[in-house]
């Protein structure tokens, strides 16, 4: 059997995003689509002023220049690894593990939880300050219970996003790849995910005029990660539990993570609930309002650091056995 070099390619980024992470001296992709972000808002939104079609249609075409040039910048690294391979597959694996937030997510969980006081004491004024820094809810009136549900839940939502939705459009990439070695690749699809993903965390709000103006990203985002989600849930019980569970585990994920007005959030999170069996979900403050999050796996224990970590070693199990299937497909 051959492997495939993109397949490789994706494998060495899974590995190399693990033991490195993103290193500070080099400017991250994602940062650089914020900017454009940044920078187009600031032209189109005052040209649409308060109205909601014109705000619309300037959301949309931010959406389609970031999107489109996100994968043109991918495409172009994936032509230079065909042209110049002594440069170019080094270039890509890096590029590619760029896609991938492993690491960083583990690190900044793991921040949270080292932060939290020794039994008995009450200071959680550092554990809510890294915690602010990984989740959108309000977190100053948090208890020790409520910033661990909340690094629960975090790691199982972000694990989609970003590990397994970009793994998952890379191994679409690969394929493209494999028929067409015009077409574009691993990276090209990634580093679009990517951008609708920046574009939904940075516009997709419900609230004044991003409720209209980021309503294409927020959509696109969640048509782009509705597949890997369901793939998530597939395969999370066959590395968490004895597989003549996986029938329950998925109906139950399913039950409990359809009651969320996201059509992937949910059903992220009550999968981890599930196979690691911890509840979650909950009343959350946003700003200054509340929301009433379905319960997630009612039946089970709240979350602790246990759990969380858990969680973590679940995401690890997950990529293992998803970079095996890539190789026996490859």
């Amino acid at each position: 059997m051959t492997i495939q070099p993109p397949v490789l390619a994706v494998v060495a980024a899974v590995g190399l995003d693990l033991l490195i992470g993103d290193p500070l001296w080099m400017p991250h992709p994602v940062v650089v689509m914020g900017w454009w972000i940044q920078a187009l808002r600031a032209r189109l939104e005052p040209w649409a002023g308060k109205r909601p079609l014109q705000l619309r249609l300037a959301g949309l075409l931010i959406t389609l220049l970031l999107i489109s040039g996100s994968a043109l910048a991918g495409w172009f690294v994936e032509r230079l690894t065909q042209q110049v391979p002594p440069l170019g597959w080094p270039l890509l694996v890096v590029a590619l593990a760029s896609a991938l937030a492993g690491r960083s997510l583990r690190k900044s969980v793991m921040a949270v939880l080292e932060a939290l006081p020794p039994s008995g004491a009450t200071e959680l004024t550092s554990a809510r300050k890294h915690l602010s820094w990984i989740v959108g809810r309000n977190v100053q009136q948090l208890d020790e219970a409520g910033i661990i549900r909340a690094c629960a839940e975090t790691a199982s939502e972000n694990a989609v996003d970003g590990i397994f939705a970009p793994l998952a459009w890379m191994a679409a990439g690969c394929l493209l790849w494999s028929l067409n070695s015009a077409a574009p690749g691993p990276l090209a699809l990634a580093w679009a995910f990517k951008a609708s993903s920046t574009l939904d965390s940075m516009l997709g709000y419900r609230q004044g005029r991003l409720r209209w103006l980021g309503t294409a990203g927020a959509r696109l985002d969640d048509a782009l990660t509705w597949l890997p989600c369901r793939l998530v849930m597939a395969t999370l019980p066959l590395v968490s539990r004895p597989w003549p569970q996986w029938w329950r585990l998925v109906l139950a994920a399913e039950r409990d993570g359809s009651s969320d007005p996201s059509p992937n959030a949910g059903r992220s999170e009550a999968i981890y609930a599930h196979c690691a069996g911890v509840r979650l979900g909950g009343r959350n403050r946003y700003g200054r309002g509340w929301i009433n999050k379905p319960l997630l796996a009612a039946d089970q224990p709240a979350a602790t650091k246990k759990s969380v970590e858990k969680i973590l070693l679940l995401n690890l199990r997950l990529q293992g056995m998803w970079m095996l299937i890539l190789l026996g497909l490859g």
